[in-house]
């Protein structure tokens, strides 16, 4: 059952589930981008979450009351998914697994962590029931994530694996948040991959470092002439693994501005993905790589 709450005078709250799962996920998708297209007088901000989202209203132009009716037209005309087209990028997204940064960060804060005795990647493979970590790095980069909503820093992309129910990778955060975080670490913290656009604190296991920035203030890289942070909602993440020379080649690309992230347009519905997960996945890398 769907919740819409006041926030203050200014702001509408619309929690579509409890718990996130891709329907939802599409379903708030769907809603907000077609709220956008309505641009109706007196709404200042739409902010998409991962099964909720909130708008910003001028109550002096929109009453809230009105607005929430409008809400729940549009949340009717999305809950068909057959009838939902999702325009999205897809995105190969380069990670050294195991780098020395974030293993060093690892180190640091085990007195924070749940199993001082192993590191987030042999504790997380244990816990999603993995032989080996290297098991579960393939079964992370086998299928890829859907970017479900991006913020609390700027541009972090929180990304959920399209995957069936039973084969999603979930691993609590830190039981004590650490001080510190490599820029660019590819994390995981619940049912979310995360990568952290700034150096900073967190509290995601930490994972190994993606090669290429989300966040570029100065806006220097071919992929950020249009916005300082790269993901989107709605972008189609595949983590891909690679050895310590293709990363240092790959900074190499972005310490002289040359640097691309391999992207491709694709439109699907929200029902093809849902009917068949696994159908879904492959195509997504068919397309990416060989298309």
């Amino acid at each position: 059952m769907t919740r819409y709450e006041y926030g203050g005078d200014e702001f509408i709250f619309v929690e579509l589930a409890e718990e996130m799962t891709l329907e939802a996920n599409f379903r708030g998708m769907a809603i907000t981008r077609k709220l956008r297209d309505k641009a109706l007088p007196g709404v200042l901000d739409i902010c998409p979450s991962n099964a909720s989202y909130m708008v910003r209203v001028d109550p002096d132009v929109l009453h809230p009351d009105l607005l929430i009716q409008e809400l729940k037209e549009l949340e009717k005309s999305a809950s068909d998914l057959d009838d939902i087209e999702i325009h999205s990028r897809l995105v190969d997204v380069p990670v050294w697994f195991e780098d020395p940064w974030t293993h060093e960060a690892v180190m640091r804060f085990r007195d924070r962590h749940q199993d001082p005795r192993a590191t987030d990647l042999e504790y997380a493979a244990r816990v999603n029931g993995y032989s080996s970590k290297e098991d579960f790095i393939e079964a992370i980069t086998s299928y890829p994530f859907l970017v479900s909503m991006v913020g609390f820093v700027p541009g972090l992309p929180w990304c959920f694996q399209m995957v069936p129910r039973e084969q999603q990778i979930e691993v609590p955060k830190y039981v004590r948040p650490r001080t510190y975080t490599p820029e660019r670490t590819f994390g995981f913290g619940g049912a979310f991959a995360v990568i952290y656009p700034v150096q900073g604190a967190g509290g995601y296991q930490m994972f190994g470092v993606a090669a290429a920035p989300i966040f570029d203030k100065d806006q220097r890289l071919p992929d950020f002439q249009d916005s300082m942070t790269f993901p989107r909602q709605g972008d189609i993440f595949r983590y891909r693994s690679v050895p310590q020379e293709e990363y240092e080649a790959l900074r190499k690309q972005v310490e002289e501005g040359t640097f691309r992230y391999r992207t491709k347009e694709m439109s699907f519905r929200p029902s093809e993905v849902m009917k068949d997960p696994k159908g879904f996945s492959e195509n997504v890398l068919r397309r990416l790589y060989h298309d």
